[in-house]
């Protein structure tokens, strides 16, 4: 394990390498689940001030987030907002008043400072089988998938060709490809007179209050969710990400950092910051630094990009709000692709708990809602309840 350096020295501790990677895991993160966030807001009919708060707090929550733990604990702690959790939203969102979904951010945000300060919290989401969280994960995702093919068939001129991009860029250049394919779809939808940006909102970001209220349905359908995807997809693999790369992450401050980041910001819109996992590792591997104490200074930079991007966030949500409705689906859709895929080959990999991986994944796939309950909720109680009578009769077995 790495050891981090006893005093910081930002003139030292910079480098080239570090800011590129730092800048470019903030644009592999705008760029791959900003769009979910739009698709969510508006799917739940959102106005343009509300969705301005929502993308200025995500992007406060990541960058000052980043900057202060990454500073504090001279290690590369990339914070960044939940993208299954802007997943869910986009499908559970809808029905549920804003002022409830705010409550239940607080909520989220609550419990996972509670699994800081109390361990048991914290060993009762690691027991959580993998196998189920992966498969919880790719049924939210995978309506959003499927959003892929239907705009396709509806709007085929502008998503075919994007579709053809990304395919290519998918061999070659893959860290290019959802890029590329936004780049072509605004130039097609630009060609059709599709793009209205006479009417974009140039001007500085006004966060927005929302006081909070708390009901039961917002709790299960939403705020239980955010959580068990914030420990589960998340913060577990980020904490394993640093890991691997031969760091030893501060799991408490982390939760801590992360949750109270999430509570703070929550009525400004923010639904839950986490430790990031798929963009951690462009931190904090070999191509940020050579030298594994310096490459904090990556997230560093992140942090500060962030701030700055937060500054524009009403620009940039306008700019997105007035993309063809199609082009926003196809994004979505091909940046979630490969979570599905992963998430999938997770859940099945292990061939006795396949069959409540399986149920899971349908059922929360399916979007059933019933009795308050949203279709994640009932996935997972039906994937435990599998799990449990298969140990109970495998018990039975044992004592014959």
């Amino acid at each position: 394990m790495y050891t981090p350096p006893q005093t910081v020295s930002l003139r030292h501790d910079h480098s080239l390498s570090a800011l590129s990677a730092g800048l470019l895991a903030v644009f592999t993160g705008y760029a791959g689940s900003l769009i979910l966030i739009i698709q969510a807001a508006q799917a739940a009919g959102l106005n343009a001030a509300q969705t301005t708060s929502w993308v200025w707090a995500v992007s406060v929550g990541m960058g000052l987030g980043s900057l202060l733990m990454s500073l504090h604990y001279r290690l590369p702690l990339l914070l960044v907002w939940s993208t299954p959790g802007a997943a869910l939203l986009a499908v559970n969102l809808p029905g549920i008043a804003f002022a409830e979904a705010v409550g239940a951010y607080l909520v989220s945000g609550l419990l996972v400072i509670l699994s800081a300060l109390f361990t048991p919290l914290t060993r009762l989401a690691r027991r959580l089988p993998s196998t189920l969280a992966a498969a919880l994960l790719a049924g939210i995702l995978f309506q959003l998938g499927t959003q892929v093919f239907l705009a396709g068939a509806a709007d085929s001129w502008l998503v075919l060709p994007m579709l053809a991009v990304w395919l290519l860029c998918s061999h070659w250049t893959p860290r290019l490809a959802i890029p590329l394919a936004l780049l072509t779809g605004l130039l097609i939808a630009g060609q059709q007179g599709r793009l209205e940006l006479g009417s974009i909102n140039w001007q500085l970001a006004q966060p927005v209050w929302q006081t909070p209220q708390f009901s039961v349905q917002a709790l299960f359908s939403l705020a239980l969710p955010l959580y068990l995807l914030a420990m589960t997809a998340q913060n577990l693999p980020g904490l394993a990400v640093l890991q691997t790369d031969g760091y030893r992450p501060p799991v408490r401050g982390v939760l801590l950092g992360s949750g109270l980041m999430s509570l703070l910001l929550a009525p400004f819109g923010n639904h839950g910051m986490t430790l990031a996992a798929i963009t951690a590792a462009l931190c904090t591997g070999e191509q940020t630094h050579a030298d594994p104490r310096r490459r904090y200074m990556a997230c560093v930079w992140a942090g500060v990009a962030c701030l700055a991007i937060a500054l524009f966030a009403g620009s940039l949500g306008s700019l997105l709000l007035h993309l063809p409705g199609s082009l926003i689906s196809t994004l979505a859709g091909l940046a979630l692709l490969g979570t599905i895929g992963s998430g999938l080959s997770q859940a099945m990999h292990n061939s006795e708990q396949r069959h409540a991986a399986l149920l899971t994944f349908m059922v929360t796939a399916s979007g059933v809602s019933a009795g308050g309950l949203a279709a994640p909720c009932w996935g997972l109680l039906v994937g435990l309840l599998w799990l449990g009578l298969q140990r109970l009769r495998q018990r039975q077995l044992l004592r014959q």
